[in-house]
C-alpha cells in the first residue's frame, strides 16, 4: 500500500514517504477571516478533510494545522468601512467559517491557531533572518532580500527578472521593489506590537512560516491550500523558512477553485455564494458531495443544474441505504473499503474513481433488493458505508442524523397523508384502472415524491428538487 500525491513543487505524482513511520504533518492555509466564507473557502477545507480522513483509514496518526488569519490589510480595511473593531470583524468571521466547515462535517482541525497570538515566533523568525543576512529593516518596515535565498521562485517556476511582487501600503524603503513584507511599520489608528525595530503588524507571509514552525517543527509533511497561494504567499513562505534554516514542507499539494462564469469565487469580484446561505437552500450533506466529489486538483463551476444533479446521484446512494436499513435493520460499516475504491483513493485521492465504485456497489445491492436477496443486500450496504465513511458521506453517521429528510417534525404527517393517497392507487391497480393508478402516481411525482413499488408494497422517498 501506497498513497500517492501530486507535489505542485516537484510537478509531478510521488509516492508519500512520511517523516516519521506511520505519522503524518499537515499544515493548511485556512480562514483570513475579513468577511464570512463562500463554498470555494469551504471547498479547500473539505478537500484536506478528505485527504486526513484517507490517510487515518490507512493507519497514519494525523496532526493537522488549519491557521486562521485575523489580522491583515483586508480586515483592515473593513475596520475602517465599518467603524467596527478589526478583532470583532475578525472573530465573527471565524466563527461564521468553523460553523461553515462543521455544517459540512469537516473534522477540527488538531490546532487552530490564531496570527495575532504568536507575534513573538514572528519576531524570533525575523530577528534570525536578519542575523543570517536574510532581511533588512527600513522604514519601521522589515523586508525579506529575495536575491539571498538562491530557491526563491522554485514553487512557481518563475524568472525573478520578470517578478511583479505585490506590494502593500505604506511598505517604503524597499533595496529591491521584488523583496516583500514581513512586518508592515504601524501607522495611526491600526493595530500594532512592540517588535525591536518599533510598533507595527505581521505581513501574511510570516505568519505561516512562524506557526508552521511552531505546531510542526523544523520539518513536516504536507504543506497544503488553494492554487491561488502558490504565489506569492507558498513562495514567501518557503523563502522565509528555509533561510531561517527549517526544512519546511516536503510536499505541496494544491486544490482547484470553485468558479463561476470561468472566474474564481471571490467576494471582491462579487460572485461569491455564501456557505451560510447555501445551506439553507440545500442539505449540508449535498454540499459536501457537490464539493467534495470532483477531484481535489479540478476546476468546480457553480450552477444550479450541477447542485441538482449531485442531489439527485446522493439520492440515489441515501435511497438504497434506507431500503436496506427498512428490511434488515440497522447495518455496520464493513471493516475495510474494497480493493478498487482504496486503489482509487491512493492514486492522488482520486475521489472521482472511487465514487464510482460506491455506485456500482450500490447498484448491486439494488439489484439484490429486487431479488430480495437480503444477505447480499446487507453485504453491500455494509461496503457502501465503509466507503462513505471515508468520504464523510454516510447518511446513517451520527453527525449527519435526522438531517435527511428536510423537515423532520413533518415526516410523520406527510407519510400519514401519503399513505392516503396510496391506498386509492392500490384500490385503482386492483380493480386494475391503470390510468387512474398512474394519473394517482404521476400527481405524487409532480409534487416531489418518487414512488416505488416493491415486494413489501409501494413506498415513498423525497425526490430531487
Amino acid at each position: 500500500m501506497t498513497i500517492r500525491l501530486y507535489d505542485t513543487d516537484a510537478r509531478q505524482i510521488r509516492d508519500f514517504v512520511p517523516l516519521a513511520a506511520g505519522c503524518v504533518s499537515i499544515y493548511l492555509c485556512g480562514a483570513t477571516v475579513q468577511a464570512a466564507p463562500h463554498i470555494g473557502h469551504i471547498r479547500s477545507g473539505l478537500n484536506f478533510d478528505i485527504m486526513r480522513r484517507w490517510f487515518e483509514y490507512r493507519g497514519y496518526d494525523v496532526t493537522f494545522i488549519r491557521n486562521v488569519t485575523d489580522i491583515d490589510d483586508k480586515i483592515i480595511r473593513k475596520s475602517a468601512e465599518q467603524g467596527r473593531p478589526w478583532w470583532s470583524i475578525g472573530y465573527e468571521n471565524e466563527r461564521a467559517f468553523n460553523d461553515g466547515y462543521a455544517a459540512l462535517g469537516c473534522l477540527p482541525p488538531t490546532y487552530e491557531p490564531r496570527a495575532t497570538g504568536h507575534i513573538t515566533e514572528m519576531v524570533e523568525m525575523m530577528r534570525g533572518l536578519i542575523e543570517r543576512g536574510h532581511a533588512y529593516e527600513a522604514d519601521g518596515n522589515v523586508y525579506f532580500d529575495v536575491r539571498s535565498y538562491e530557491g526563491y521562485l522554485e514553487l512557481s517556476n518563475q524568472d525573478l527578472d520578470d517578478l511583479r511582487q505585490p506590494s502593500g501600503d505604506n511598505e517604503t524603503g524597499k533595496r529591491d521593489k521584488r523583496d516583500f513584507a514581513m512586518w508592515k511599520s504601524a501607522r495611526p489608528g491600526e493595530p500594532s506590537w512592540e517588535t525591536p525595530w518599533g510598533r507595527g503588524r505581521p505581513g501574511w507571509h510570516l505568519e505561516c512560516s512562524a506557526m508552521a514552525h511552531k505546531y510542526l517543527g523544523t520539518a513536516f509533511d504536507i504543506h497544503g491550500g488553494g492554487i491561488d497561494l502558490i504565489f506569492p504567499h507558498h513562495e514567501n513562505e518557503i523563502a522565509q523558512a528555509k533561510a531561517f534554516g527549517d526544512e519546511f514542507a516536503k510536499y505541496w499539494v494544491h486544490n482547484g477553485w470553485v468558479t463561476m462564469s470561468g472566474e474564481k469565487m471571490s467576494k471582491s469580484l462579487g460572485n461569491s455564494v455564501l456557505v451560510s446561505e447555501m445551506v439553507k437552500a440545500w442539505r449540508p450533506i449535498v454540499l459536501r458531495y457537490y464539493l467534495g466529489t470532483p477531484h481535489y486538483r479540478s476546476m468546480i463551476e457553480y450552477s444550479e443544474e450541477a447542485l441538482r444533479e449531485a442531489e439527485s446521484a446522493f439520492a440515489r446512494i441515501e435511497g438504497f441505504v434506507q431500503r436496506v436499513v427498512e428490511k434488515a435493520g440497522p447495518v455496520e460499516a464493513a471493516p475495510e473499503v474494497p480493493p478498487a475504491f482504496a486503489d482509487a483513493m491512493d492514486d492522488d485521492l482520486g475521489v472521482p474513481q472511487a465514487l464510482a465504485i460506491v455506485h456500482t456497489t450500490v447498484r448491486q445491492g439494488n439489484s439484490a433488493l429486487a431479488a430480495d436477496d437480503k444477505e447480499a443486500a446487507v453485504a453491500r450496504l455494509a461496503e457502501v458505508r465503509a466507503m462513505l465513511g471515508v468520504l464523510g458521506l454516510d447518511p446513517l453517521d451520527p453527525h449527519w442524523a435526522g438531517e435527511s429528510d428536510r423537515g423532520e417534525d413533518l415526516h410523520g404527517v406527510v407519510d400519514t397523508l401519503v399513505r392516503l393517497v396510496l391506498d386509492q392507487r392500490q384500490s385503482a391497480r386492483e380493480r386494475k384502472d391503470w390510468p387512474a393508478a398512474d394519473a394517482i402516481r404521476d400527481q405524487l411525482n409532480q409534487s416531489g415524491l418518487v414512488i416505488e413499488d416493491s415486494p413489501s408494497g409501494p413506498r415513498w422517498t423525497l425526490g430531487p428538487r
